[in-house]
């Protein structure tokens, strides 16, 4: 989710100056090294082994700077870098999408924050291998020449295809012990949100010109194939827009509804998919029987915060996924030590994957998901967010964060003939 403290919710108005921008249009890049002295064959916080982690993290790695992210992983002495470092090393995923990470042209970020950190040990964790990733260009921050906000004015961060001082700033990475077949990747950065059958764009808020180029992904929605031994696994990845920050027209809302929708129908495959079309200019979505995890940041609570109606239930009640409704005991706790909005909240505390602000709203909300298709048997699946005192709360905390407001979210399962 865009910045959202407890103490503080960040508006997406106001003179926010555009940074100097960096290039979105560089090539993606599907990175491979050689590995480090921990084993590819991962095991669980508790050492149980287990069959494929899936995990998603928002790790507010953001920066208000174009640059700035890269500057501060070029070293390893970055504070927030080891923490978040240190929470993907005690869970220790197989593959793992990480928001809210500024892109770089050339994955020089992705690889710093590899190289400088994940590979080093935290505050005495293993060291976590990941030879190979995938970081491409996102919508945010990439102006549209449009005025967007209907402010009178173009260039400010409302105008962009996604909200963002700069290009790729909240963009996104995915760290992967097994190969991606990055010539099959499919990314959906430049699909246009009229072109989705009973959409809900606000017509009555753009203007026609405005209607007729809008993206849809505020950031993209990658398709990353991963082959774990002679299976592939599809990683499905994005972070829609936060359903607020707007006005009575509900564009931010609609947006996220329709950005979650697209992978429901993408999965659903068949005729339901034939409007989708990737950056490639190929049509379609993903073959019935094929293996695949959402995964990302949604900002959408089945039932709490601000989220356009039935938002996320598009993919939790979909026939092919299937809702590991992971838990956490720090989440139950927080809800019940911060009161305000989470008093009135309708789902289970225990599920929150985000330490939100509780007076007066949103409270305590589940936004984070990796769900996994039902062609997967289920191994487990969890939230990391230890009650206050146990391994690993040090890392959690609450604002100002010691890592970020969302918490990492995994889902193990199995992959057939997976050795």
């Amino acid at each position: 989710m865009r910045a959202r403290s407890r103490a503080l919710v960040v508006s997406s108005a106001g003179a926010l100056a555009v940074a100097l921008a960096v290039s979105a249009a560089a090539p993606a890049v599907a990175g491979e090294g050689g590995r480090a002295a921990s084993s590819s064959k991962s095991t669980n916080a508790t050492g149980d082994k287990h069959g494929l982690r899936v995990a998603t993290y928002n790790a507010s790695l953001n920066r208000n700077e174009a640059g700035q992210l890269l500057r501060d992983l070029s070293t390893p002495d970055n504070q927030q870098a080891k923490n978040i470092a240190e929470v993907i090393q005690i869970n220790n995923p197989d593959v793992v999408l990480v928001n809210e990470f500024d892109y770089v042209p050339g994955g020089q970020a992705a690889e710093a924050f590899r190289n400088n950190y994940l590979s080093v040990g935290q505050n005495g964790q293993v060291p976590v291998d990941y030879p190979y990733y995938y970081v491409a260009p996102v919508n945010t921050g990439v102006q549209s020449g449009l005025d967007l906000n209907q402010d009178g004015q173009t260039g400010g961060p409302d105008d962009a295809w996604g909200f963002g001082l700069f290009p790729g700033q909240y963009g996104m990475v995915i760290y992967s012990k097994y190969p991606i077949a990055h010539d099959q990747v499919r990314t959906f950065q430049n699909f246009r949100w009229q072109d989705m059958p009973s959409n809900q764009l606000p017509t009555d808020y753009y203007t026609r010109e405005q209607a007729e180029q809008l993206r849809l992904s505020s950031k993209s929605h990658w398709d990353v194939p991963v082959r774990v031994g002679n299976k592939t696994v599809h990683v499905l990845a994005a972070h829609p827009t936060p359903p607020s920050f707007d006005g009575p027209e509900d564009r931010n809302g609609r947006k996220n509804n329709d950005e979650i929708r697209f992978w429901a129908d993408y999965v659903t495959g068949n005729k339901t998919t034939s409007y989708i079309y990737d950056d490639a200019g190929h049509h379609g979505g993903l073959p019935r029987g094929e293996r695949f995890v959402i995964v990302g940041d949604y900002n959408s609570d089945p039932n709490d915060g601000d989220s356009f109606p039935g938002a996320i239930g598009q993919l939790l009640n979909n026939s092919r996924v299937r809702d590991p409704q992971p838990t956490s005991t720090g989440a139950t706790e927080a809800s019940e030590r911060q009161g305000g909005a989470n008093l009135a909240h309708e789902s289970d505390p225990a599920r929150d994957t985000a330490d939100f602000n509780d007076n007066p709203t949103p409270g305590n909300l589940r936004v984070d998901y990796a769900l996994p298709s039902k062609n997967l048997p289920l191994l487990d699946a969890g939230v990391f967010w230890p009650a206050p005192g146990q391994p690993g709360s040090e890392l959690t905390g609450e604002y100002p964060f010691p890592t970020s407001d969302h918490r990492l979210v995994w889902v193990d399962v199995k992959v057939p003939g997976k050795r």
